[in-house]
């Protein structure tokens, strides 16, 4: 990073990826449990991107999932159906937050065969007069925090599996006279 960098005003984004970095170093040991909170602290006081460097020191993993060996998200961080239609299924690598926004519309993100960019996955759901639905396969931790406003946020995938290195996917949002619906995987098994 040049010095110019380093001068650059810290955007939450930024905030958010060193939280998750001190965290990740917390898990490998290069940190320690009990400088944590103080670490926490100099990141959310952190105005610059040389603040946060400086807060994050000894956890130079610029990103916690690819330090552990989590592949590069293959899709982008923000999908819309807007008088349409969206769909993201078969084999593709989640990023590590993800926005879906259905407005007049739908869409249908199935994580069932996707591998996972990190180990904390945030989706951010936002149905307004339309529908999403979203398929979880059932070895990952789903919690679901949505809220349905003369509309459904259904919560019937949450589970808590409580395996370390379980991939954990956090759902939250917002149906607006419309619907995130969460729903487990059907597992198929064909018959010789």
């Amino acid at each position: 990073m040049t010095r110019h960098d380093l001068d650059v005003l810290a955007s939450d984004g930024e905030r958010s990826d060193a939280e998750e970095r001190l965290r990740a170093a917390v898990e490998n040991g290069r940190l320690p449990l009990a400088d944590l909170a103080a670490r926490l602290d100099e990141v959310h006081a952190s105005r610059t991107r040389g603040d946060l460097e400086e807060a994050c020191r000894a956890c130079r993993a610029r990103d916690p999932g690819r330090a552990r060996g989590g592949p590069a998200p293959t899709s982008r961080g923000f999908v819309a159906g807007v008088f349409g239609g969206f769909e993201r299924k078969g084999p593709w690598i989640v990023p590590p937050r993800m926005t879906v926004w259905s407005m007049w519309g739908g869409g249908r993100i199935d994580l069932s065969e996707a591998r996972f960019s990190r180990q904390d996955t945030e989706i951010r759901a936002i149905a307004l007069w339309g529908g999403t639905r979203i398929v979880v396969p059932e070895d990952i931790e789903v919690e679901v925090r949505g809220f349905g406003l003369f509309g459904v946020f259904d919560k019937r995938a949450a589970r808590r599996i409580g395996r370390p290195g379980t991939p954990r996917v956090v759902i939250k949002g917002l149906a607006l006279f419309g619907a995130v619906v969460t729903r487990n995987a059907v597992v198929t098994h064909d018959k010789e």
